[in-house]
């Protein structure tokens, strides 16, 4: 069911909204500050829709992914003299939320917050729980569902073999006992989905390497090939410049303690590993890092762009669900376009902009068939070429601040 914007709000839950774990429906949360408007989505589908305020001039309403982290009925700000925020769902931890307001006109008018009518605001609290993804654009974005063969589904159980099932005779076999074979029996209709939902969601991140990961992986491969780099922590210090010393004298590279392209190359060459990944899958639950794994970014100078994919919808037969997609549009600052050596940037109205991004995306199988495993009703997967942001902490999923573009 749709609604339509300018109605003050409109709210009702679809009959076949799923729950995932927690009893909470995985449904989508998108703002926009154009519109001042917000939209409820249980995969493509319209479930409530609200005018809201988000912040004005010099107090704008960061737009990208979020998550909602924290949840009260009764909060106060400790910014703004205690300003009574009620039904507060947290975005941020720099102080960013949902929240109730009497005051909410069809304008941004807060200070960085998203203002919701009193009557809405109490509906949408009952609606949510920790971890559901709000989105924040400029433009009205809509999830689309989406179908690659790069996206995961959970890994289907095997199957259990009976034994000493009896068989119809053949002619030659009437008057002979009951014959032993090994039968397939079907799951119950319901096991992959039931297990889908019992676990936790996942939260998934593909970036580039930075360069705590890149410093992670020299002082790994230095350790094995004997150059004592120290403890493997992603930050170098003097005992790392002095294994890079080492190995760069030894292999008759220049010698500058330095982790140059050259240098970092030769490395994964001698450890036998092959071309250095410039990629990173990061991966969460329940607010918490996981594990992560480098991937292999193919043509690196075209920008990912910003796509936001959520799973749910698990078919109780087959344990497979259905993947919904969004493309935020993002602006990269120069200096991050230079590090990153990206010099074309993606188009984020472009057909299949999502899907062109995952093509060029490789990741290891073993990575795969683990996340697969992991796989829950509500996972995410963001791509963003925007790396782990400062809002990204203890405590948060992976949060994604996009650039826009100032308005002529």
């Amino acid at each position: 069911m749709r609604f339509a914007f300018g109605i003050g709000f409109a709210l009702a839950l679809s009959a076949s909204t799923a729950l995932g774990a927690g009893g909470q429906a995985p449904l989508q949360i998108v703002v926009s500050r154009d519109q001042q408007s917000l939209v409820v989505y249980d995969g493509d589908t319209v479930v409530a829709t609200s005018n809201v305020s988000t912040g004005k001039a010099g107090h704008a309403t960061p737009t990208g992914i979020f998550s909602i982290l924290e949840k009260r009925r009764f909060h106060k700000s400790n910014i703004y003299s205690d300003a009574p925020m009620p039904f507060m769902q947290r975005l941020t931890w720099s102080g960013i939320a949902l929240h109730a307001a009497n005051h909410v006109p069809r304008y941004p008018a807060s200070h960085g917050c998203v203002r919701l009518p009193d009557a809405f605001a109490k509906q949408l609290f009952k609606m949510t729980g920790r971890g559901l993804h709000v989105l924040i654009a400029d433009r009205q974005l809509t999830p689309a569902a989406i179908s690659d063969p790069f996206l995961f589904q959970p890994t289907p159980e095997e199957p259990e073999l009976l034994s000493d099932a009896t068989l119809r005779p053949s002619v030659s076999q009437i008057q002979t006992k009951s014959v032993e074979v090994a039968t397939i029996e079907p799951p119950p209709a319901t096991t992959a989905a039931v297990e889908a939902e019992k676990k936790a969601p996942i939260r998934m991140l593909i970036t580039h390497r930075g360069p705590r990961e890149i410093t992670l992986d020299i002082q790994t491969l230095l350790n094995q090939l004997g150059y004592a780099a120290g403890v493997a922590d992603g930050y170098a210090g003097a005992q790392t410049a002095e294994a890079i010393t080492a190995f760069q004298t030894a292999e008759k590279l220049t010698v500058d303690g330095r982790m140059t392209p050259a240098f970092v190359e030769a490395l994964y060459a001698k450890a036998g590993k092959g071309k250095p990944p410039n990629g990173q899958l990061l991966v969460r639950r329940d607010f918490t890092p996981l594990f992560e794994t480098p991937v292999t970014i193919d043509r690196p100078e075209i920008a990912l762009g910003t796509h936001f994919l959520q799973f749910q919808n698990v078919d109780a037969s087959t344990g497979k669900g259905e993947w919904f997609a969004v493309t935020l549009d993002n602006t990269l600052p120069g200096p991050m376009k230079k590090r990153l050596g990206i010099t074309v940037e993606e188009d984020a109205t472009a057909f299949n902009a999502a899907q062109r991004s995952m093509s060029r995306i490789t990741l290891p199988d073993e990575a795969r068939q683990r996340i697969n495993g992991l796989l829950a009703e509500g996972s995410s997967l963001t791509i963003s070429d925007m790396g782990l942001g400062q809002e990204t902490g203890d405590g948060t999923d992976f949060v994604t601040i996009t650039q826009t573009k100032p308005k002529s």
